[in-house]
Formats: structure tokens, C-alpha cells, sequence
């Protein structure tokens, strides 16, 4: 009988490891570890499922219709977004971002940003402006000694904000011709509250000076003009101002028409406030059917919205409907950059614009400077803009010179191809 084996090598699972029989060698333990049974992965019979019916969803015709739908939206959006971006003229990214959303329903979105914008970041109250107020130092006077013309030089603009500061309200010679000085500016603070901010008044004496109407690319759009969107090199020669026009008349946001040589583009409007060019070369202000009409020496017209000075005075409707009276982006009764344009009794025009201006405010200004009738033209930055031209050292290729130096577009806006209509002004 062999001998029982010792406890140490007596198998804890006899069944799956039996004895040794007696004299057998008991193989040395080997030093490799077996090989681990790798646990089975848990089926994810949700997941499949999900996987399952998506597949399902996406053979159905409905689906694949909106999804096909939804391809040629984006596809379209890209498009879209990227035609206006890439239009000719100098508008901002931010400008032509708003303006296709403006012109694709968008604009109580646009609005409500511009909104929430304006109260994180309302104009400063106080403080002294950091420009001088006579900044280019030219005061009145005639360059020759028998000029052709008797200057008309207006009374010192009283200014707003109290007493002037040094050179305020005071006109200043911008422009000459033969002589005579035939632009002037003058600067001033709007308000007594807004004091650290600075507005600029200029008078354009008609007599030395013819205006000229140019349509934009994009607003007016595209038309039988006669005119370019731009002044081209060749045109420049006599140059002597530019400025902007109002709203977009293409969306109806200015209320009224576009009229350029023969070619309309929205309606003219009775009793909008209208800027009338004739042949002549004059311009006035008018409120279309009342003070003008279409008649054969009119060669263009440029509405936007109802007058916010008649009679010499500023009526009361500038107060009224601000909103939807003054615009669609802010609120008329928001202090921002706007302009506005009219005419003096004696037919000089007149051009206002500055930052932190109310429509009250601006007609104000253009009272006190003599408007018997004037209108609101574009607000806001991206869109407006005075420059007047030196004919040094080029006179064919004059030199462009911002008047307010911090307005947003460039000095030479008028220089290329411009999605917005404008106004020029050369020497006669």
C-alpha cells in the first residue's frame, strides 16, 4: 500500500487534479501564469437599437426630403452670406453681416442687438471733447483781393452745451473757389450733457458750388443711372465734398424713392422729406408735392423719412413713433452718430453729423445754422460720412480729408465702389 501523500501536495480540487501515483515525480511548478479568460464585452442591445432605427429613419423619402432640404439651405446661406461679404465697397464685415440680415427679415434681431449694445455701452455724460473745435485753424477770409463773389459768412452757431469752448461755433474756411470761401465748417458740442462729444456744421454756398447725385451698388442697386457708384479717376477734378445718403430704399426702410436721370427705384412719396437735385446743378430740401415735384428740370431725388425741421422750426413728430419714425435700427431717441442735411432761406444747403445725437438734437443743430426745411439722413457709424477734398498736390486726383476725424469710414470711401448712394460737390 503506497504511503498517503503529504497534505501540502494534496490537490484542492481532486476532482479536476487526482494524486500522484506512488513514486511519480511532481513536475515543477511552472513560472508562467495561464493565460487570463478575457471577461465576454456585455452586449449594448440599446445602442443597437438606436443604430437600427436611425438606419430606418434615413431610408424613409420624408427624411431624406428634409435632409435634403436642409443641404440646400445651408448651401444657399453660404452662398448668400458669402455674396455679401465679397460685394464691392468698403462696408465692415459687422455692416454687411447686419445689412443681409436687414434685407432677409431679420431686422427686429439686428435691432435688438444694436439695442442691448447701446444700454452695455451708452455715450459718456460730461467731460471735454479731445479734438480741437477748429481743427483745420482757417478762419474766414478771401484768398484774392477782388473776390467774384461777397462771401456769405453766418452768424457764430451758439453752442448747446453753454459757454463755448475756445473756437466753438466759430466757421471756418474748408474750401475756396476763386476766391471765395465756399465751404464752411463749424464745431460744436450738441448738448449740455453729452460734453465730451463733438458735432460738425457745414454750410455749401451755391452759387460756387453744383451737387451731383451717385447711386450705390447695393442701394439703390443696380440701374440705367448715368452715373457710376463711385468718382473714378478722371472725375475728380473741382472736387470739393462728399457726403451720405440716407437709408435703404430697397426695404423700404426709407419710407420713399430713389430718382435718378430717368431711372426710379422705389416711390416717391408725397410728403417725404426729399434732398432734390435740379439741372442747374442746385440742391434743396423739400417735402415732395408740397415744396416739389417731378418736374423735367428735377434730375434726382433722394427720400428718407418725414422733415425734422420746417418752417425754420423742429416739429414736434420728431418725438413721436421714434422708432418706427426714425428707423429700424436704434431708436430714434437713443443718443448715436447720425446726419442730416437742409436749406437756408438765403439757398445755401447745410450738412450736420456727429456721435451722440438724438433726431431732436441734429434738427436742432440744423435750425440754429439757418435750415428753413431739413431731414434726417443715415445713423449709426458704418454709414455716414463728410469729407472734404484738397486739391494739393494733385488737383486732378484731390486729397481726401475727413471732417469729424473720428467718424468710421475712411477719408477715400467715395474713391472706390460703394454699396450706398451719396452726394458730390464740386466748384462751378
Amino acid at each position: 500500500m503506497g504511503i498517503p501523500a503529504s497534505p501540502e501536495s494534496v490537490s484542492e480540487n481532486p476532482a479536476e487534479e487526482p494524486a500522484q501515483p506512488d513514486g511519480a515525480q511532481t513536475p515543477p511548478e511552472s513560472t508562467e501564469q495561464p493565460a487570463q479568460q478575457q471577461p465576454q464585452q456585455p452586449q449594448q442591445p440599446q445602442a443597437k437599437k438606436h443604430f437600427r432605427r436611425t438606419r430606418r429613419l434615413l431610408r424613409m423619402r420624408s427624411v431624406q426630403a428634409v435632409l435634403a432640404l436642409i443641404g440646400v439651405f445651408f448651401v444657399w446661406l453660404c452662398w448668400s452670406i458669402g455674396s455679401a461679404l465679397a460685394a464691392p465697397g468698403d462696408d465692415s464685415v459687422v455692416a454687411r453681416v447686419a445689412e443681409w440680415a436687414r434685407d432677409h427679415h431679420l431686422g427686429p434681431v439686428v435691432t435688438f442687438l444694436e439695442d442691448q449694445q447701446y444700454k452695455a455701452h451708452p455715450p459718456k455724460i460730461g467731460g471735454k471733447p479731445t479734438m480741437a473745435l477748429a481743427p483745420n485753424g482757417a478762419p474766414v477770409q478771401n484768398t484774392t483781393t477782388k473776390p467774384a463773389l461777397k462771401p456769405i459768412v453766418p452768424a457764430r452757431l451758439v453752442s448747446p452745451a453753454g459757454a463755448p469752448l475756445p473756437g466753438e461755433g466759430t466757421w471756418q474756411t474748408l474750401e475756396n473757389v476763386d476766391g471765395t470761401p465756399a465751404l464752411l465748417g463749424a464745431f460744436l458740442r450738441p448738448d449740455n450733457e453729452h460734453t465730451s462729444y463733438v458735432a460738425a456744421v457745414v454750410s455749401m454756398d451755391q452759387r460756387l458750388v453744383r451737387f451731383a447725385l451717385h447711386p450705390g451698388e447695393s442701394d439703390p442697386g443696380p440701374g440705367n443711372w448715368g452715373v457710376p457708384p463711385t468718382i473714378p479717376t478722371g472725375q475728380r477734378t473741382g472736387l470739393l465734398a462728399t457726403f451720405n445718403g440716407g437709408f435703404k430704399v430697397i426695404n423700404d426702410e426709407a419710407q420713399g424713392g430713389f430718382y435718378l436721370n430717368g431711372t426710379t427705384r422705389g416711390t416717391l412719396t408725397d410728403g417725404a422729406a426729399s434732398l432734390v437735385f435740379t439741372k442747374d446743378g442746385k440742391a434743396t430740401v423739400a417735402d415732395w408735392g408740397r415744396d416739389a415735384t417731378l418736374t423735367p428740370n428735377v434730375t434726382g431725388v433722394r427720400q428718407n423719412l418725414k422733415l425734422i425741421v420746417d418752417h425754420g422750426k423742429v416739429p414736434d413728430s420728431v418725438d413721436n413713433n421714434v422708432e418706427s419714425g426714425w428707423g429700424l435700427t436704434i431708436a430714434g431717441k437713443y443718443f448715436v452718430w447720425r446726419s442730416g442735411v437742409g436749406v437756408t432761406a438765403d439757398g445755401r444747403l447745410l450738412y450736420a453729423y456727429g456721435p451722440a445725437l438724438s433726431v431732436r438734437t441734429l434738427g436742432d443743430l440744423l435750425a440754429s445754422a439757418g435750415a428753413v426745411r431739413a431731414m434726417q439722413l443715415d445713423i449709426n457709424p458704418a454709414w455716414m460720412s463728410f469729407m472734404y477734398y484738397k486739391a494739393q498736390p494733385d488737383p486732378a486726383n484731390p486729397t481726401p480729408v475727413k471732417l469729424l476725424p473720428n467718424q468710421e469710414r475712411p477719408a477715400d470711401r467715395y474713391y472706390e465702389d460703394t454699396s450706398r448712394d451719396f452726394t458730390a460737390v464740386f466748384a462751378r
